[in-house]
């Protein structure tokens, strides 16, 4: 009888055990590990830096030319060796593949620049050369690389700075052959669709890229059975948290008009400083401070949120003394590893929006509001767009929350009558715009616990350029990151929809010198394009749902509970347990 009783009390143990890892709250970051969903490109080029940034997942550039330089015998370690792919690994950070750059022995001369040799030919047969590079190149990585972005900004359409000169139909059938190979190299695989500039088209009267694309697609009868030979699209947009905004939720629903639905990744987001007396920019297109780019990566980033984006990323980790292709710095750290005010923006942004499971725009006139839900609480990311003060009331969640800047500087607020007012300071408009190119300085009203895992915050280093005196707040894998929910945005106020500044990409080669990646080119203004755009996205007051997209290969797992339901969850395991011991005394 005691062996009985002592074999049921184990069997309830366990049970109990079972249900408690299922039902109790999980951190979305373990400690030491940061939350998957935000990046930053290439953090192997400093990576110490990159995990004191809270930085979950990386870019990697393999250029097919620099890896097959003169023929299919060659196969050269680049842009780094495995070891230092794997030390990422080891970090926390995922890394994600982008090819380009066809070299000149595999390109079909009679197609255009980048279109390789033999992309017609059954994927199994050698002469088609890009299917059989992209196979080894897969290969290799298995186990190491899962996410795999299929060439950079084709849109480019100038002979002289292109990376892709074949047709939309070349291209279509560059993604087939892709998407094959991968997944016979491994089913989970997930492919995305380079990322367009989308002004290289718009500021020249031109159809958009991705429309052209999907209207090719839409043709093939085998798309549909072949998840459409893409798993996610990838955006760039930089400068303008507002266009961060808009232009995602216009190719969002782009893909929407097709009906297809996939997460959104913006694989870089920046805007470079003009100032930086270790980088200064002679004839700056865009007149941009230092402060100026720290206030954009937390505006862009939860611009990026309440858009609808499953992951962001900041280009780049560091500057480079390679960096010849980049008119502006765009580093968190600057060549002799001093960090930038931007750096120290990007640490408060992950830490109170790590976690995030859902996010909406609340209000864009004078201010910009946007709720992040996240497990354990919420943050409410404010800032004044024009250049005067502006009050706001923020929705309470609780009666008291912390207000915090850009340079980690915090402090208690009380909530009145359900609601935070705080007075945001005003943009200095240091690029004119209307409104303003960047918004002031913003503030995070941080509610409940901020995610496990989040590092230190670190203040930015003076070094070889002044950065403002921190003031306090003037008012007042884990798994891959397909397994987190992705959020879907909702716009609870009416608001007036941005006009986007009309800017022409600076031509820059598509290539940088050796070992860099290869850098995309970076939207700049010009006078040398004064076409009035033919498609521009516009934002209606409430933007239609998308479902969730996801991979078809890691479907999302059901967010974890957040600490406002451990009562009840203790509660539902006590329940159940009291079901368990009755269940077994009839044993």
């Amino acid at each position: 009888m005691a062996s009985r009783i002592t074999y049921h009390a184990s069997r309830i143990t366990f049970r109990l055990l079972c249900l408690l890892a299922i039902l109790l709250p999980r951190p979305v970051s373990a400690a030491g590990i940061p939350d998957r969903r935000f990046g930053v490109v290439e953090s192997y080029a400093a990576p110490q830096a990159a995990s004191a940034l809270g930085a979950g997942w990386t870019r990697v550039t393999f250029e097919w030319n620099q890896i097959q330089p003169t023929g299919v015998g060659d196969w050269n370690v680049y842009p780094v060796p495995d070891s230092v792919l794997d030390a990422e690994r080891a970090a926390g950070r995922e890394i994600v593949g982008l090819i380009v750059a066809t070299p000149a022995w595999a390109v079909d001369g009679s197609k255009g620049i980048g279109v390789p040799a033999g992309l017609y030919l059954p994927s199994d047969y050698p002469d088609n050369t890009w299917a059989t590079f992209i196979r080894k190149l897969m290969t290799q990585h298995a186990g190491r690389i899962r996410h795999w972005i299929i060439w950079n900004e084709p849109d480019i359409w100038d002979t002289s700075f292109q990376s892709w000169g074949g047709s939309v139909e070349d291209f279509v059938q560059l993604m087939r052959v892709a998407y094959t190979v991968a997944h016979e190299v491994d089913p989970n695989m997930v492919i995305h669709l380079p990322a367009v500039t989308h002004w290289w088209d718009v500021n020249y009267g031109r159809d958009l890229f991705l429309r052209r694309f999907l209207q090719v697609l839409a043709a093939d009868s085998n798309a549909p059975g072949n998840n459409y030979y893409f798993d996610a699209l990838t955006l760039h947009i930089y400068f303008n948290p507002d266009t961060v905004y808009d232009l995602s939720r216009f190719y969002l629903n782009l893909l929407g008009e097709f009906g297809i639905y996939k997460p959104l990744w913006i694989a870089e987001t920046n805007a470079a400083p003009s100032n930086d007396p270790a980088w200064p920019v002679a004839n700056p297109q865009f007149n941009i401070t230092q402060e100026d780019q720290a206030a954009y990566i937390i505006q862009g980033l939860a611009m990026a949120l309440a858009a609808g984006a499953q992951r962001v990323a900041v280009y780049k980790m560091a500057d480079l003394a390679s960096d010849t292709a980049n008119p502006e710095p765009f580093g968190l750290v600057r060549q002799d590893g001093s960090r930038r005010p931007a750096f120290t923006a990007y640490q408060v942004a992950t830490r109170y929006l790590a976690g995030f499971t859902h996010a909406s725009l609340d209000r864009r006139d004078d201010a910009t509001v946007i709720t992040v839900e996240r497990d354990g609480g919420w943050t409410t990311v404010a800032w004044a767009r024009g250049p005067a003060d502006v009050g706001v009331q923020i929705t309470a969640h609780a009666g008291s929350a912390q207000l915090v800047d850009w340079r980690g500087n915090r402090r208690s607020i009380s909530a009145r009558d359900g609601v935070y007012t705080v007075t945001l300071p005003a943009s200095p408009c240091h690029h004119p715009a209307s409104p303003c190119l960047i918004g002031g300085s913003p503030y995070l009203i941080v509610e409940g616990a901020v995610a496990a895992g989040a590092p230190p915050l670190s203040q930015p280093s003076q070094g070889q350029a002044a950065t403002a005196t921190p003031q306090p707040p003037s008012a007042q894998d884990a798994g891959s990151a397909d397994s987190t929910p992705t959020t879907v945005p909702t716009v609870k106020a009416t608001f007036t929809p941005t006009a986007t500044p009309t800017i022409t990409p600076t031509a820059t080669p598509t290539q940088t010198p050796r070992p860099t990646a290869t850098p995309t080119r970076r939207p700049t203004a010009t006078a040398t394009a004064t076409a009035t755009p033919t498609e521009t996205p516009t934002v209606t007051a409430t933007p239609p749902p998308l479902p969730t997209p996801t991979p078809a290969a890691a479907p999302p797992l059901p967010p974890p509970a957040t600490p406002l339901t451990v009562g009840a969850t203790l509660a539902g395991a006590i329940g159940v347990l009291w079901l368990i011991v009755r269940k077994s005394r009839r044993v």
